[in-house]
C-alpha cells in the first residue's frame, strides 16, 4: 500500500527508470532486473526505456494507425469510420447510424459502445470521453509510444459476428491478439475481454491450445479455429516487421477481417504470467 501511494503522488515527478521499478514492484513485489532482463514482463520494462522509434507513436494512435494499416496491408482491413473530432461537443450525433463505437485515440479505456442511439446517455459518455481526453495515457505505465499521441475521439462502425453471437450468446466481438516477437507471430489470444464474463485463452500457431493465463480465466469450452487464422497471422507478420515485440489485434466479422489496435506493451508489462515458466518462454522470444 505504501508503494502504491507513493507511486500515485509522484507520478509525474519520478523518472521513467525508477517509475517503473516501484511500479513493478507494487505488482510483483519484487523489482525488475533491467540490466539483464529475462522474463517477458522484464523485457517490457527495459524496451519502454530503450526502443523509443517515433514511427510507434503513429503506431499507437487509434486515427495516424489507419494510414499505416493501409499501406502496410490495404485499407480494406480497416474497419470503417464514421468521424473524428478534437472534441466531444464537436460529435454531430444526429449524423451518425443508430449503432456506432466511440473511442479516444491516445489511450485505453476510451471507450462509448452505443447499440441504441435513442437510448445513448450523452452526459455519462460526454463525462467519460472528456475524462480520457485529459489524460496522457503514458504516465500511468511510462509506455513511451503513447507520450505524443494527439488525443481525438473516433467513430467506428459498431458491428456483431453473426456466428460468434449464434455459438456464444454473446454480442461482444472476439479479438484476436497475436503476439509477436522480431516480426513473427508466436502467441495468439483470444479474447472477450469486453464481455460481462470476460474470458481468454492462448494458442500457438498451429491453433494448439495452451495452458496458460493471465488475467482472465479461459474458456469453459475451447473456442473454434477461425477461418480467417492463418491469413490474420500472415498479416500479424508484416504489421510487427521490425519490431521487438508487438501485439497485433484482429477482428474477424461474417467472415471478414479487420485490423484493431497495435500494442507494445501488453497490460504495460505488470500483468502476471501464469504458469511462470511461460513468462520465461515468451522473454527469451523477444531479443534486445
Amino acid at each position: 500500500m505504501v508503494v502504491k501511494e507513493i507511486v500515485k503522488k509522484l507520478t509525474m515527478i519520478l523518472p521513467d527508470s525508477l517509475y517503473i521499478r516501484l511500479k513493478y514492484f507494487q505488482h510483483f513485489k519484487k523489482f525488475p532486473n533491467l540490466r539483464n532482463p529475462k522474463t517477458f514482463n522484464e523485457k517490457l520494462q527495459w524496451l519502454k526505456l530503450h526502443d523509443r522509434n517515433p514511427e510507434y507513436t503513429k503506431m499507437v494512435d487509434k486515427y495516424a494507425v489507419r494510414e499505416y494499416i493501409k499501406e502496410k496491408i490495404g485499407e480494406e482491413y480497416l474497419i470503417p469510420l464514421l468521424g473524428v473530432w478534437d472534441s466531444f461537443d464537436e460529435i454531430d450525433f444526429d449524423s451518425l447510424p443508430q449503432q456506432f463505437v466511440l473511442k479516444c485515440t491516445h489511450d485505453s479505456g476510451g471507450l462509448v459502445i452505443c447499440k441504441d442511439k435513442s437510448k445513448l446517455d450523452i452526459k455519462s459518455a460526454r463525462k467519460k470521453i472528456n475524462k480520457s481526453l485529459k489524460n496522457n495515457y503514458y504516465w500511468q505505465g511510462r509506455e513511451w509510444p503513447y507520450k505524443n499521441v494527439r488525443p481525438r475521439i473516433i467513430a467506428e462502425k459498431y458491428m456483431v459476428d453473426e456466428e460468434t453471437k449464434r455459438r456464444t450468446g454473446i454480442e461482444c466481438l472476439v479479438d484476436y491478439k497475436f503476439f509477436c516477437f522480431n516480426g513473427e507471430p508466436k502467441i495468439m489470444y483470444y479474447s472477450m475481454d469486453k464481455a460481462e464474463d470476460p474470458r481468454t485463452d492462448f494458442f500457438d500457431m498451429e491453433y494448439n491450445h495452451l495452458k496458460m493465463r493471465m488475467k482472465d480465466p479461459n474458456s469453459d469450452e475451447i473456442p473454434p479455429k477461425p477461418q480467417g487464422f492463418e491469413e490474420m497471422k500472415a498479416l500479424a507478420r508484416i504489421l510487427s516487421a521490425n519490431t521487438a515485440h508487438l501485439r497485433v489485434d484482429f477482428y474477424y466479422v461474417n467472415g471478414k477481417i479487420y485490423a484493431g489496435e497495435l500494442t507494445f506493451f501488453h497490460c504495460g508489462g505488470f500483468v502476471e504470467v501464469k504458469p511462470p515458466e511461460w513468462g520465461d518462454i515468451m522473454g527469451n522470444w523477444i531479443a534486445l
